[in-house]
Formats: structure tokens, sequence, C-alpha cells
């Protein structure tokens, strides 16, 4: 292809897609019989027509139908002879010759579609127009990367709006959908009916994680929210291939599980995950403190668990628009069945947002998490820190309340969770022998203090404070603070399930 030959050279010259004999078509099946509005009603708008007379010709037909009035030529003209909107097509007499223009009522749909499909075509190419000026440094403020966001988010936001297939089904099939999900909870281990999250407790509580849902994890620092969920990221990617290798021991995955960390590198978090399957601190690890059968176990480990569908991304302050195209990549190439973010409070909101403040910020970063898990109807597990007023208070369990600084995590939600551990903020309430008159009452105040450590120790909860499809609650857990480990808690036995 030569210079001349180049399709943006000669862009300004082309007129837009359009079909402006289909518009005609339409709006006279339309005047002629307002029951063919019902085959475009659901996805065709005014501004999908090129001509804007008959999109607001359009516009005054859908009005009328919608309030139960007749929608007709005479109608019309009472409505348009006083306004000077019909005077470029000759007044209202251009809606009898629109009605003359029907061609057939039956037709109503397709015409409605060539109009539709016109109307993204023309956005498309302003799209592109658009990237290819900034491009070329209309907008110096934006990088290269910045600008692939920026015209991937536009791209989302046209398939957004430009859809013409609704998602409506009957409730015959509804019950169908149903009836398999409890068959498949009847059949698994455990009668989970979603993604198992590795621990036995949780999923008895909650069926495990179900596609479309938004879930929170919260708690203050220190409380083991990274250590929860690469622990259920490792157990519901475990889970997803011991199931294939039922029948086949040497078969792949067919779905991943991808951790976007914002917080901690991609080797960190491995080597975090190393650490807790092979029983070694992950701090002597890293200081090199470790001896020729623990570092041989840690490479026995590794080898085990490298097959594991996995997916770790450490871009840090990634933005919204960024996560959804790469989510929609790993659904198409790998197959994808969590998506787990650490930490919602790190992203930056789609490309070309500009919130009023900090707030309304999460709150669209909220709302475009829990769009995102309806589109690829997988649970996306976000992690999110919680307010300081947890810290003033007593009793320093978080409550709902907590969250409402960060915009509207508790209502686009399905599941809110919190992680606590008391013995975090016992040790630091160790009794000092100089806040005490004498040494009995130090003595006496110690030995509650140990008998109170002694009750919390290894202990974690999971308050399991909104669940949108079952029961609230408090779950026991485990927690071994030299590996930052989760597991289950056997109350019973006071033994622990790996």
């Amino acid at each position: 292809m030569t210079k001349l030959d180049s399709p943006l050279l000669g862009l300004s010259q082309r007129l837009p897609p359009s079909n402006l004999e289909a518009e005609q078509a339409l709006l006279g099946a339309l005047l002629a019989n307002n029951k063919a509005y019902e085959r475009v009603s659901e996805f065709l708008l005014p501004e999908h027509f090129a001509d804007s007379i008959h999109g607001r010709i359009y516009e005054a037909i859908a009005r009328r139908i919608e309030a139960g009035q007749l929608a007709d030529p005479v109608t019309l003209r009472a409505e348009f002879e006083h306004s000077a909107v019909l005077e470029e097509v000759g007044g209202t007499a251009y809606l009898g010759q629109l009605l003359a223009a029907m061609v057939g009522i039956i037709n109503a749909g397709d015409y409605g579609r060539i109009i539709h499909d016109a109307w993204i075509r023309r956005n498309l190419i302003d799209l592109g127009e658009t990237t290819v000026n900034r491009a070329f440094g209309a907008d110096p403020d934006m990088d290269g990367k910045a600008q692939i966001e920026a015209a991937e988010q536009a791209l989302f936001d046209l398939a957004t709006r430009g859809g013409t297939d609704g998602r409506a089904m009957t409730f015959e099939r509804a019950l169908e959908l149903a009836i398999e999900s409890a068959e498949q909870a009847f059949r698994r281990d455990g009668h989970v009916s979603g993604l198992t999250t590795g621990l036995r407790d949780l999923d008895a509580k909650t069926g495990g994680m179900h596609e479309s849902d938004l879930l929170i994890l919260a708690g203050r620092p220190g409380m083991g929210k990274t250590a929860l969920a690469t622990k259920i990221a490792f157990g519901a990617a475990q889970a997803l291939l011991n199931d294939v290798r039922k029948t086949d021991p040497s078969a792949e995955a067919k779905k991943t599980v991808v951790i976007f960390s914002l917080e901690m590198s991609a080797e960190q978090l491995a080597t975090r995950l190393l650490a807790e399957e092979a029983r070694v601190a992950s701090d002597r690890i890293r200081r090199g403190e470790i001896g020729k059968k623990e570092f041989d176990s840690f490479v026995a480990v590794s080898r085990r668990i490298a097959r594991l569908p996995l997916i770790i991304d450490d871009t840090p302050a990634i933005s919204l628009s960024a996560m959804r195209t790469r989510c929609r990549r790993l659904k198409r190439t790998n197959g994808l069945a969590l998506v787990v973010v650490d930490y919602l409070q790190l992203m930056r909101p789609a490309t070309g947002t500009k919130p009023e403040n900090r707030v309304i910020e999460i709150s669209h970063i909220t709302q475009g998490l829990k769009a995102l898990a309806k589109e690829l109807q997988v649970p996306v597990l976000a992690l999110s820190q919680l307010s300081r007023a947890v810290e003033s208070r007593e009793d320093k369990r978080p409550q709902l309340s907590d969250l409402r600084e960060s915009g509207t995590i508790e209502q686009d939600a399905d599941m809110v969770m919190f992680v606590y551990r008391d013995e975090y903020y016992l040790q630091g309430r160790e009794p000092k022998q100089a806040a005490f008159e004498n040494e009995d009452k130090f003595h006496s105040a110690k030995d509650k203090w140990m008998v109170d450590m002694e009750n919390v120790h290894n202990k974690a909860e999971l308050i399991l404070a909104k669940q949108r499809h079952g029961p609230t609650g408090k779950i026991d857990l485990f927690f071994e603070a030299e590996l930052t480990r989760f597991a289950d808690l056997d109350t019973h036995h006071l033994d622990v399930h790996p």
C-alpha cells in the first residue's frame, strides 16, 4: 500500500456510515403500526440515528407509545407544527412522506439493527481519530501506556452501550441452571456449589465462591489479609488442578486463578506461598538462615506446586481498565476461575475518569470490579483497608460501618469478610511493672495476660459481616504467625487441618 492509498489520509473526505433510507423506513413502520416499536425498543435510542431530525421524530414516537398514547402522522403533527424541528425537511408534511417510505412492518427489527450498526461504526471512527490524534501528540499529558488504556476503556464503554443482545432468560431456563448448580454441589466433595476457598468452615458457611460475586476481605494492617487471600487463591488453584487430574494425572487445569498484587512483588508472593507449603519462615529464607534439609524441602515443594494454574500480576497502581483488559485476555486464552485484587485502595480508576474525591474514586473502582465479575462470570475477591475508627474502640473487631469511608464497598459487595486477631492487639497490652503500685498486682495482671494470650494464641476470626445469599456469623481459623499461614481450626481436638 502506498502513502496515497493509506486509509487515514482520506478519512476526512469520507462520509460517516449511515443509512437514511433505513431510518425513513423504520419511522414509517412505527407510524403505520405502533406495535413495531416492540421490535426495536430494547436497543435503539434517538442518538443512534445519523439524521438528528429522525432522532427527534423517533424520540417523540417512543414517548407517546410508552405513555400509552397513539403515535401517527396526525398526533405528531400537533406536536411538531409549532416547532421549527421539521422546517429543514419541509415541515409536518414530512411525516406523511415517512409513512409512504414504509416497506413493511415485519422488517422494523432489521432496519433498527442497520441503524444501530451504523451508529457503532461512526463511534469507532471517532474513537480511531481520537486515538490517532493522541498518538501524534495532541494530548501531551498522556504517555503511550495511558493512551492504550484510554482506547481500551473507550472500546469497552462502546461495547457496553452498543450491545443489542439482551441477557433475559425464561424462568424455565433459570430453574434448569439452579438445578444444575444444586446437582454440582450434591456431587462435589464437601457439597460446595461454587469454587472452593480451601478452608473447610468457610466453604460450609458460603458454599464456596460463586460466579459474578464481588467478595470483600477487609481488615486493619497486620491482620493477615494478604496471607488469607493467597491461601484462598492457592486452595482454589489446587482444586482446579485436582478436578482435571482425577481422570488424567498429567492433565493441565482448564481455568486459572489470577492475583493482582499491587503491594507485593510476584517474587515476594511466590516466596510466601512456598514458605507456607514448605513450612519454612519466609524471613529466614530471605536471610539465608536455612539448612540443606529445609532448602531441599523448599525446592521439592516448588516442583510440586509449579503446575498450579496460578498467575501473579504485580503491576503497581494498575488501572481498572488495564485490569479488565488483562482479565478478558486470560478468560479467552487460559480460562478464568477467580480474580484476586490486593488491594483495591492501591488501584487507579479507569483512564479518562476524573472523580471529585477519593471516596468517589473508590466507589468507581468497586462498581467496576462488580461489573467485571458479572461480565466474565467469575468471583472477584478484593482486599480492602479499614478506617482508623477501629483503633479508637475498646472492642476492635471490625464492623460494616468501618467501610463507610471507602465509598460504596458495602453496597456493591455480595459478601464482606473481616479478618481479626485478638493476639495482635493483646501483645501490645503486656503489663509493665512500672504501671503497678506493688509487685503482687503486677504479677496478678501478668498471669491474667498470659492466660488470655494462651487462649488466643494461633487463633484468628473471620467475621462474615454480609452475605447476600446466605447467613452471616464468625468462623474460627488457625493462624501461624511465623509462617503467616491460615488453616482450618479443629476446636474439638485443638488440632489443625493443613
